[in-house]
């Protein structure tokens, strides 16, 4: 007799692109199977397209098959649209590689195909979004690992790799050791910027708790800190005792994403009525979600002296001053530079829409799943609406800027004045430097230049 097998699944993904994740749980007649997976550098529509195909493909294939996915493109793609992807031969299909092995996957076997609301709190999507992240994390721990174990080149001002020095050495210092247990510290997190945020990443990381899901920076950068984020509540009104339920936050530093975000659930202390139209979340998912006093710490410490980018920002802004000033924090607009990417849009097409739909549509930025507002999903797609607003080509002729025709036609030179940003040394810096200093003095029997410098000046 032919059984029947549920499967629920679901994909993840940081950055998008970015470190990715895909979860299938699998539901027999007499077991369950919970099967994960991941990949560095991946989008979110393909690891919901890699659930599935995984998911199929652990179940026998005379099995009846009932699919879940809260992916309306997956579930239209594959019900829908995939014929005319074929007569077309697949042009201009996006993931063509992964739709043809999801179709023959699919091929001989009796698939009911069905979408779930996400983040609703259904046992079984939640259960393959948490083997989606699961999947991520398993492989940023293993690829953290293959890189820890790497040899970090040894500084050849010390290890003298070209043979310069007079009498050869066997003392090959590394670099972690030169930067002491600060830099140690800092890769374990994966952080590895301690001269960006006014506060410690580290910390943040450190104390979350586990409802606060922090991802931390795949790429290393330094500059001002960015946060593109978003909000959902349970209505419009912050004066008339609506709360927030859910905030997302990426960070781009110099215009590139880091790979660091975070996300929380809120439990609101309220129903959340008719929102829940809007962005999908229920009182029954968060009824067991902190309340925002057991969060506030952890998401103002991320937050604070980075530059805030939302659209119309006065809304989140006024739900965040008011949850913080609720518990004694004090206002984030306070503590925080806000750039309104709806009055920027506004300014650059007057009279036109400008919702964040209409962007995405207007500067042809990938189309994403949005049957539901999502709070980290609604801060991707800005940072990618925001990029492109921005963007544009920079002139480079530095002698014609500094130039101007007055009048009579003849050109005047007038000054530019640049304002370039003062990185200070942390103290772990400084003591990396002085134990560097240190050594090369013992290496070669003489002071480096560095010590001459300082003792002269």
């Amino acid at each position: 007799m032919t059984q029947t097998i549920t499967l629920y699944v679901d994909g993840a993904c940081r950055g998008n692109p970015g470190l990715g994740g895909w979860g299938a749980y699998i539901i027999t007649e007499k077991d369950e199977h919970k099967i994960c997976g991941g990949e560095l550098d991946t989008t979110n529509n393909r690891m919901e397209l890699t659930a599935a195909i995984e998911g199929i493909l652990f179940c026998p294939t005379d099995a009846k098959l009932t699919v879940w996915t809260d992916s309306t493109y997956v579930k239209r793609g594959i019900t829908e649209w995939i014929d005319g992807w074929k007569k077309k031969n697949w042009k201009d299909v996006k993931n063509p590689d992964l739709w043809q092995k999801l179709d023959q996957t699919c091929q001989g076997r009796e698939i009911e195909w069905n979408w779930i609301k996400g983040h609703a709190g259904h046992a079984g999507n939640e259960m393959a979004d948490q083997l989606a992240n699961q999947g991520a994390d398993n492989l940023s721990a293993q690829s953290k690992h293959i890189n820890d174990k790497k040899k970090v080149e040894s500084d050849w001002l010390l290890t003298d790799p070209f043979g310069l020095d007079e009498e050869e050495t066997e003392d090959h210092t590394d670099f972690d050791m030169l930067h002491g247990s600060d830099q140690m510290e800092y890769e374990i997190t994966g952080t590895n910027k301690p001269l960006i945020a006014p506060t410690s990443e580290i910390e943040v990381a450190k104390n979350s708790p586990s409802h606060i899901v922090i991802t931390p920076a795949t790429i290393d950068a330094i500059g001002p800190r960015q946060l593109i984020l978003d909000t959902e509540t349970t209505g419009f009104y912050f004066q008339d005792s609506d709360r927030i339920v859910e905030v997302g936050a990426i960070e781009m530093i110099n215009r590139k994403l880091t790979g660091s975000s975070i996300h929380i659930y809120i439990n609101p202390e309220r129903l959340v009525g008719e929102s829940e139209n809007i962005h999908g979340i229920s009182d029954e998912f968060l009824k067991d979600k902190p309340k925002y006093a057991e969060i506030a710490d952890v998401l103002f410490n991320y937050l604070k002296g980075a530059e805030i980018i939302a659209h119309n920002a006065t809304f989140d802004m006024n739900f965040l001053d008011m949850e913080f000033d609720r518990v004694g924090l004090g206002k984030l607009s306070q503590v925080c530079e806000v750039t309104d990417t709806l009055a920027l849009a506004k300014s650059k097409h007057p009279g036109q829409k400008n919702s964040l739909d209409a962007l995405v549509r207007r500067y042809e930025i990938p189309a994403r799943d949005r049957t539901f507002h999502g709070a980290l999903l609604d801060a991707e797609i800005l940072a990618d609406v925001y990029l492109a607003m921005t963007g544009g080509q920079v002139s480079f002729d530095m002698d014609a800027l500094s130039q101007s025709v007055n009048p009579q036609g003849t050109a005047e030179r007038r000054e530019i004045n640049v304002e370039l940003p003062v990185i200070l040394p942390s103290i772990s810096d400084l003591e990396a430097h002085e134990n560097w200093v240190k050594q090369y003095a013992e290496k070669h029997g003489r002071p480096c230049i560095f010590e001459q410098t300082s003792s002269n000046s």
